[in-house]
This record gives structure tokens, sequence and C-alpha cells, in this order.
């Protein structure tokens, strides 16, 4: 999709209110018109943790790459084994993992076992040492055992060519460990995403500087380098803009040349000082939402030269709900995730009264805990503004109520989204 057909599309769809923008309407918008980096660059695994696979892991042999024992035990071939009554076997030797029993077992023979050690030629099958009576040389066991009985086949895990991550896969930590079980060790991975952001408004002080009447320090800039910190993308802080449209202009432009997308923060708003919507439209092609949500309604998207920008508000914590319900999904697509995974809805008990207005989504800021009937109950902090960062700090999930939904009293089952690992 184009630029000017992602604007048409919004702007003519049936549904579309720019008034009243829903959460999932403009998050499917966004989604279709994100075009994720191409280059890759190959790198030694340690440091592909929290990059994105370029291209399939294939394993490049089986896992396990040998018949090994589950347990420890005795191998033994299941044909010796008493249709009724016990079984007594004599002890070859050992096998041990790492060093495999040399010669082949006979019959009437068993070896002594240990997890993971390859199974020795002849057997096919694996006794606990705990089902074992050992006496000398010999053991003596009961009925119940069966042929393969605690044994892991080869390929059983994997298979060699076996696709074990696709192309498009965030790399964790447990990630490393299996890739490493493969003897890779490096991996292609997709660039990192290169992210330019500033604030906007001549209300305000970078930190440092000594506040003037009517000033306050700049957040957002903060709170924004701690979320994309947490994406593991390049960053650009490009500090504070007054609302001069030259200034903006050269910021604008400096970034759009350089980086794949471009945040800012404030200046999305309708007001007399709010520059940034006509200098958009005369730089790029930029759709301009209200969305039906309560906090971060106004919201900016769309591109700058080929750099993908999203205005948001300038309320502090409106920048951060709209950063985590947008943003994110949108940068993890960028950086080569097809699918990315959403921040999951959980159900919970709220022990205080809900206000909400019906027809918009809200994500009032909320704690989550155990109580001690088991049951997990959430809590919401008391002052809900959309300028108080402090809520976002004392918070642990937002309460996430959708557009139906009006005041509910306590006691209601209501849906939670964690803000631990969001990002």
């Amino acid at each position: 999709m184009t630029t000017t057909d992602f604007i048409r599309a919004a702007s003519c769809a049936d549904d579309y209110d720019p008034n009243s923008m829903s959460v999932e309407k403009a998050r499917k918008y966004i989604r279709d018109y994100l075009s994720p980096v191409q280059s890759k660059e190959c790198l030694p695994l340690r440091n592909a943790l929290g990059r994105v696979l370029a291209e399939d892991i294939l394993s490049p042999h089986n896992v396990p790459n040998h018949d090994n024992s589950a347990m420890d035990g005795y191998a033994l071939n299941a044909d010796d084994l008493q249709p009724s009554g016990p079984t007594t076997l004599h002890i070859a030797g050992t096998a041990f993992a790492g060093k495999a029993y040399a010669g082949k077992v006979g019959r009437g023979e068993c070896v002594r076992i240990m997890t993971g050690a390859v199974i020795p030629v002849g057997c096919d099958t694996v006794v606990i040492q705990e089902h074992v009576q050992a006496e000398g040389q010999t053991i003596t066991f009961g009925e119940g055992v069966k042929r393969g009985q605690n044994l892991r086949y080869a390929g059983e895990d994997l298979k060699q060519g076996q696709a074990v991550f696709p192309a498009g896969h965030l790399v964790r930590p447990a990630d490393l460990g299996l890739i490493a079980s493969l003897g890779i060790g490096d991996v292609k991975v997709y660039r990192r995403l290169r992210v330019a952001f500033f604030s906007t408004g001549d209300e305000l002080a970078s930190i440092g500087q000594p506040l003037a009447e009517g000033q306050v320090y700049d957040s957002n800039r903060y709170t924004l380098y701690g979320m994309l910190t947490r994406l593991g993308v390049e960053m650009i802080d490009m500090g504070v803009v007054r609302d001069d449209p030259r200034l903006l202009e050269n910021a604008l432009n400096e970034a759009a040349a350089s980086v794949d997308v471009i945040l800012t923060s404030g200046g999305v708003s309708v007001g007399e000082a709010d520059y940034m919507k006509q200098l958009l439209n005369q730089l790029g092609q930029v759709v301009f939402w209200k969305i039906a949500m309560k906090p971060g309604r106004p919201l900016a998207y769309g591109k700058i030269g080929k750099a993908h920008y999203f205005g948001l508000p300038g309320n502090p914590v409106a920048v951060m709900v709209t950063f985590y319900q947008f943003v994110r999904e949108a940068m993890l697509v960028l950086m080569g995730q097809p699918n990315p995974v959403p921040a999951p809805l959980l159900p919970a008990i709220c022990v205080a009264p809900l206000k909400k207005a019906p027809g918009r989504t809200e994500f009032q800021r909320g704690t989550l805990f155990l109580d001690q009937d088991g049951a997990w109950k959430v809590r919401p902090i008391g002052n809900q503004g959309s300028g108080v960062l402090r809520s976002m700090s004392e918070a642990n999930c937002f309460i996430v109520m959708p557009e139906s939904c009006g005041n509910l009293p306590a006691g209601e089952t209501v849906q939670v989204q964690l803000l631990e690992g969001i990002v």
C-alpha cells in the first residue's frame, strides 16, 4: 500500500470517523502500512539477544544425535525379558554420558548406563535403577518392563534439516542456548531499527536548565528513551525543539534523512501554537486521528520521506499509553517480526469501582496483586490524569476497559495488561 492509498483508505472507509477512530481500527491501518527493514548482518550468537532472525535456523544434525538413555539404570535387550517372573542379567560394563560402552552387549547381558549415555549396540531398553536389585555382577528385576522404555531416540527433538526458528523470530535467552546446542556460533539478523525522537513546545526545559516562568522539565524524552531501549533500537535523542516552524522543519528533515522511525511528543492536538500538522502535511503524508481512547486521544501517523512517523500526544501518561498500544507493535514489525505477539489481557477482580464513559477504550492504571484467597485482584491508582506520570510509576498494569463498557462497581472482573514485559 502506498502512502496515498493508505491515507485515502483511512479517510474514505465507511466506518472511518476522524474524531472517533477505534483503537483496533487505528492499529489495523498502521499495521497494513508497515514495511520492515531488509538489511541483514551476521553476528556472534551472544550478540544476537533481542535481535530478529533474518534467516531460518535449520538443525545441522539430529537432536539428540544418537539413541540415549533418559534415566540412570541398566541398558538391555528386550528379548531377554522373562514373560513371567523375574529377569536376571549379567552386568557387562558401564556406559557414561560422553563415554560410550565400547563393546556389543550379548544375550543375557546388560550395561550399567547413565542419563544421556549412548545406548550400547545390542540394547533397546533401559530399566531404571530404582526397579533393580543388584548383587555383584548381576541384576534382577520384576515384570512390567517394556521394549523401548526410557530411551530417547536420535532426532526425537529435532531432525537434521528441520527448521528450529523461522526468519522473523525474536531471539530470547532460551533461544541462545538452543542455537548453541546445535553447534551454531553465528546467526544472520536484521539490522537494528534507527529511531529519532524529540519533544516539542516552548514550555519545555531540558534537565540542567533553570525553569522559566510557566516552564516544566521535559520527561517524555526519558520515558521514550527507556521504552526504546527495551526494544533494542539505535536512538538519536534530538532534545526539545521549540514551537518555531523553521526549527521544526529542520529537525524533521534531519531525522528523516538518517532514520527509519521518527517519534515526536506534543504538537499533534489542535491549538494556535501547534505548527506540526501543517508542517507535516508539507513534508510528508500523515494521517491525524483522534482515537476513541483515554488517555492518548490525538495521534499522527504516516511518512516523512522514507521514515515512518508517529506523532504522540504531549501529556506524559498519554505518551506512554500510545507508545505501548500503537508504537511498540509497529516497531516489532519494522524490526522484522511478521506477527508480533500482542501484550496479553488477563482477568482480575477489581476491588474498587471504576468510572468510565461508554464509546471509548480506556487504559486506567492499576496495581495487580495476589489476594490471600489466591485470586488475582487489581486496584486502580487514585489519580488517573494523563499528566500524572507518577501513576505510571506506581502502577504495574493497565486496566483495559473496552468502548462498550461504562461505569463498573467494585467486585467486577476486568481485563488487565501487565506493564512489565510489554517491552
